[in-house]
């Protein structure tokens, strides 16, 4: 996805802020009317959710609360957890992810990071390699292994993120 950025005067910003908080947030606002501006289907693109979180009550039959049990345990949540997950997943909130889902993803991340700490340090070396004069031979083993590296980590980013979409479609 890309990124826009823009420079507007505080006061605007200040004005802007006030408007876009009913309206999922600045950034909810200003995707849907670029999305006007340009035609697109505004059902693609869902506001975040705002304001208090409240309660409402919803009553289960016991075999119903034993099957919830049973499917939320599965995915390491609570009855609640899941229950709350599922409905935000059909309002198109940001995704909902179990807590395997928030480790994998932590770790991916850590993996990544990493890496590029790694890359910095290679960059770093032939930049002060290059000031002073000298060719820099790069190490072609250690650009492979970074490359299969990242490789991994995004086809595990990618099945992470796929198998949460995949579970939280609409099952009919």
């Amino acid at each position: 996805m890309a990124l826009i950025s823009l420079r507007i005067p505080d006061e605007v910003a200040a004005r802007l802020s006030a408007v876009a908080a009913s309206e999922g947030g600045k950034s909810a606002l200003l995707r849907r009317l670029i999305a006007d501006v340009l035609n697109a289907s505004p059902a693609r693109i869902a506001p975040l959710p705002a304001g208090r979180p409240q309660k409402i009550t919803v009553r289960f039959r016991e075999s119903e609360m034993r099957q919830l049990a049973d499917i939320a345990g599965q995915r390491g949540m609570t009855r609640t957890g899941w229950i709350v997950a599922l409905v935000r997943s059909r309002l198109r909130s940001p995704v909902q992810h179990s807590l395997e889902e928030h480790a994998a993803l932590r770790a991916i991340v850590r993996e990544l990071n990493r890496i590029g700490g790694n890359i910095n340090q290679i960059a770093r070396a032939a930049n002060i390699s290059v000031l002073q004069g000298r060719v820099v031979e790069p190490d072609l083993s250690a650009i492979r292994d970074a490359k299969s590296a990242i490789d991994l980590a995004l086809a595990q980013l990618r099945g992470a993120l796929d198998g949460n979409a995949d579970y939280w479609e609409t099952r009919r």
